[in-house]
């Protein structure tokens, strides 16, 4: 029965819809920020854990937790709240801030640095069917790896088990995500996160599996965490993004690349048709004009010299009948003389009409001057559009070609020197054809990898959400250069060599990109 069972449901999962998995880089990067809820008691000023829960940080010193998980505390002064982070440090003591047992949340203050990734809440409703992971401590895992209440206090990463979203409804008196990505004791006040490792509900409660039946989850959705936070004055971080993977956002610039290429190329191919049409209209219109010139000339000389011929001939007649004992022989002398000069000067304007009449390079010459008369030359180029000197930007963020899992993303305005210099301070490392400058910050585990390119005008931030020990081998590697001056001779070069050993360090993909369109400031 059971081997008949299994064939049916791996022949369901074959037949069923394929549902996008979670990015592992991204459930990794969620658990940073989620931490163990350890409630402490004291005997004789020796510390011990009377039971735990999870939490996550929605601020850097603010943690969400069930209300059912802080309870005990609540009621006896004598137990504190320990808060125990999972990617190392010392655990530290939390404060309740504020607590509602209806809808089953608490928000705890810690009382010292834990430097906590706030997690971001998804801002849009979470389809039915859609894939959800479980992030927290479960006590059956604990139990099974051999660890008692005591070994709690160790900085130990969270368990995270995948499920699926069955649907949202009231239950208990408030919101619910129902899911099937499982939850034991411990996991209590833990997130359920979608595929891009944003918040969609705190864990809460199970359902009985008396009688061997499915196992269902519930989680208090976030349309019961976003005003609890907000009647308590804390702004979370909400993004209301789709999530899509990176190889999605990889495939579409890929179509989207090789859809501008094609455009180009017909764009390419109507230009050099449109020119190659213009030419052969202006070449028509030079060998008529220049053929009509030829025979004006022609023309115009023939009839000169008739003309000076018919003077000439004229000035000859009188010149064998001249008397030059007449009495107006002066007089016509003088006439004879000018006749005979006109015809030559008609005879000299008729060669030079001849001579100077339009040759065949002068075809050439008038195409030429009619294909430069629109301001455009033979090969159809266009002016550049792009930043290759100094210029000062408005950049602006393209959704459709980002993946923005936490951060936020306002409107960036910078200045560009041709040399890689953003607002005269900061150089750019230039390195295999990119402009770019890797940032590792001391307040954030995360490193981010900026790049420009000035001919397209796209700029782009690529953020890395690192753990504690890795962001620290990145602050290492950071920390053997100093970058160049912005502008010294041959800092790009420099900065770009010297780039490469944090680049080296970080994942094949970042957890989010961010590409902005940028246009000249007004």
């Amino acid at each position: 029965m059971g081997r008949i069972f299994s064939i049916f449901a791996a022949l369901l999962a074959f037949l069923a819809p394929a549902v996008a998995q979670a990015d592992p880089a991204d459930i990794d990067a969620a658990a940073r920020g989620v931490v163990r809820v350890v409630i402490i008691g004291n005997d004789d000023d020796e510390i011990f854990p009377v039971s735990h829960g999870t939490g996550f940080a929605v601020t850097q010193d603010l943690i969400v937790t069930n209300a059912h998980v802080v309870r005990d505390a609540m009621g006896d002064p004598d137990l504190r709240i320990g808060i125990v982070p999972s990617g190392g440090g010392d655990a530290v003591y939390g404060q309740l801030v504020a607590v509602n047992s209806r809808i089953d949340l608490a928000l705890v203050r810690l009382t010292g640095s834990l430097r906590l990734p706030p997690l971001a809440l998804a801002g849009r409703a979470i389809a039915k069917d859609a894939r959800v992971v479980s992030v927290g401590y479960p006590m059956n895992v604990d139990r099974a790896q051999g660890l008692d209440l005591s070994d709690i206090f160790q900085s130990m990463s969270p368990v995270t088990s995948p499920g699926f979203v069955s649907g949202e409804r009231p239950s208990r008196s408030f919101d619910t995500v129902l899911h099937t990505a499982p939850i034991a004791r411990g996991n209590s006040g833990g997130p359920l996160v979608d595929s891009c490792g944003r918040v969609v509900g705190v864990n809460s409660f199970g359902a009985d599996n008396e009688g061997g039946d499915a196992e269902f989850f519930f989680a208090v959705s976030n349309r019961e965490l976003v005003p609890f936070l907000r009647a308590n004055d804390v702004e979370p971080k909400i993004n209301g993004n789709e999530c899509r993977s990176l190889a999605e956002l990889d495939d579409a610039e890929r179509e989207r690349l090789e859809r501008e290429q094609m455009e180009a190329l017909r764009d390419l191919a109507q230009r050099a048709e449109e020119t190659r049409a213009k030419r052969e209209r202006a070449l028509l219109e030079a060998q008529l004009g220049v053929s009509q010139d030829r025979e004006d000339r022609m023309a115009l000389a023939f009839v000169l010299l008739l003309a000076a011929f018919a003077i000439g001939l004229w000035a000859w007649s009188r010149h064998e009948r001249f008397d030059a004992e007449a009495e107006d022989a002066e007089l016509r002398r003088r006439k004879i003389n000018i006749a005979f000069g006109f015809a030559g000067f008609l005879v000299v304007v008729a060669l030079l009409s001849f001579l100077t009449r339009p040759g065949l390079d002068e075809i050439d010459r008038r195409v030429a001057g009619a294909m430069q008369g629109d301001g455009g030359t033979e090969t159809g180029n266009s002016p550049t559009t792009g930043t290759q000197g100094d210029a000062k930007l408005t950049c602006r963020l393209l959704p459709e070609r980002s993946r923005i899992t936490s951060a936020e993303a306002p409107d960036i305005e910078f200045e560009w020197t041709a040399e890689g210099c953003v607002n005269e301070r900061t150089q750019y490392g230039y390195a295999s054809g990119i402009w770019s400058r890797v940032f590792v910050p001391n307040s954030e585990d995360a490193v981010s990898v900026n790049s420009f390119d000035p001919d397209r005008r796209i700029f782009r931030s690529e953020r890395y959400l690192l753990s504690r020990s890795a962001m620290n081998e990145a602050r290492s590697a950071r920390s053997e250069y100093s970058a160049p001056t912005c502008g010294a001779d041959g800092a790009a070069s420099k900065l770009g060599d010297l780039q490469g050993e944090v680049l080296s360090q970080l994942p094949k993909d970042p957890n989010e990109r961010l590409v902005y369109q940028c246009e000249p400031a007004t």
